[in-house]
């Protein structure tokens, strides 16, 4: 059975949205995207079920804090692991108080990015590497 790795990236900055996307999905990861907190509760309530979500927390309509608050109460999406990605300067004390998984200021370092997502997904396909090592 072929595992599939997928991402939820959750940001109002259109531009930012598609560079995350872009390079996730250039590292192989199967990425869906949200404008905002409710278009990302909507895909959730859908039956989407990321291995990881990317978290802007600045947003219009639902924020990012809103967002967790409602993720946290439904226990079908409670389990599902936030790392919030923001401009915004947020305190050890602020992030441990969301209960999320890891913090990414932005902009972004690419590696910090990778490494982080990589904690919690593995790209999609087979790894040529590791059939190499069953050898």
């Amino acid at each position: 059975m072929e595992h599939s790795s997928s991402l939820l990236v959750v940001d109002d900055d259109h531009d930012i949205l598609l560079a995350l996307q872009d390079v996730l999905e250039t590292e192989g990861y199967q990425v869906s995207v949200a404008h905002d907190g409710r278009e990302a509760l909507e895909q959730l309530k859908g039956g989407l079920r990321p291995e990881l979500i990317l978290l802007d927390l600045m947003m219009p309509e639902v924020s990012g804090w809103a967002f967790r608050a409602e993720q946290r109460s439904d226990a079908e999406l409670a389990s599902i692991p936030v790392v919030v990605v923001s401009g915004q300067g947020v305190s050890s004390r602020e992030v441990a108080r969301l209960g999320v998984a890891g913090y990414l200021r932005k902009p972004v370092d690419l590696d910090d990015l990778l490494n982080t997502v990589e904690r919690f997904a593995s790209p999609d396909g087979p790894s040529d590497s590791a059939s190499v090592a069953s050898w």
